[in-house]
C-alpha cells in the first residue's frame, strides 16, 4: 500500500496529526505505549477512565482525545478500543481480537474521513498485550486505513527516542 509505511522509531516523536493506539474499556493505561502516553499526557489517562464511567464503551469503538504538546502544539489521540474490558476494576484488561480491531479501525478510517486528519501514526496494534499475530492485523489495518489516501505510519520496531523517517511528513524545526 502506497499510502502505509512501516517504520521504526518512537511513536511519539512522530510528525503525524493523530496518533492511534489499542487499549481496553476501562484500561489503566499501566503498561506499553498506553503507559507512555499517560506519562506525557496524564489527563488523557484521567479523561478515558471518566468517559468509561460514564459512557460505558464496548470494545470495537474509538474515543479521541485532544492536548497540547510541550511544544504548545495539538496533540490528538485516538483510543482504538480493540480489547475486552477487565472482568472487575483491579483485574488485566481482556485480550484483543480481530472483530474488535476491523470495527475500530473501520471507527478510526470513518473519523479520519469526518476530521480531515491528514497523517496517522499507529503501533503495531493489538500485537502485545492485545495478544494477536501482526500477521493477522496487518491485512486489516491496510484493509481500512489504505483507502484514506493520506500518509499512515505503522510503528514496527520501537527505538526509544528516536525519531522515525516518515515518508511524505516535511521535518519539524
Amino acid at each position: 500500500m502506497a499510502n502505509i509505511h512501516e517504520v521504526e522509531g518512537d511513536i511519539l516523536l512522530s510528525g503525524a496529526q493523530a496518533i492511534a493506539h489499542g487499549v481496553a474499556p476501562g484500561d489503566h493505561f499501566d503498561t506499553g505505549l498506553a503507559l507512555a502516553l499517560r506519562e506525557r499526557w496524564p489527563s488523557l489517562a484521567k479523561d478515558f477512565r471518566h468517559y468509561c464511567r460514564i459512557d460505558h464503551p464496548k470494545a470495537g469503538e474509538i474515543w479521541t482525545w485532544g492536548g497540547v504538546s510541550a511544544e504548545g502544539g495539538p496533540v490528538r489521540i485516538v483510543n482504538l478500543l480493540t480489547q475486552e474490558p477487565a472482568e472487575n476494576a483491579i483485574g488485566r484488561p481482556g485480550k484483543a481480537s480481530l472483530e474488535h480491531v476491523g470495527h475500530a479501525l473501520r471507527a478510526l478510517a470513518r473519523h479520519a474521513r469526518e476530521e480531515g486528519v491528514t497523517s496517522l501514526a499507529l503501533p503495531r496494534l493489538a500485537t502485545g498485550v492485545g495478544g494477536l499475530e501482526w500477521a493477522d492485523v496487518k491485512p486489516l489495518i491496510e484493509r481500512h486505513l489504505a483507502e484514506l489516501n493520506i500518509p499512515v505510519y505503522v510503528y514496527v520496531v520501537y527505538h526509544k527516542g528516536e525519531k522515525a523517517k516518515e515518508p511524505g511528513l516535511t521535518a519539524a524545526v
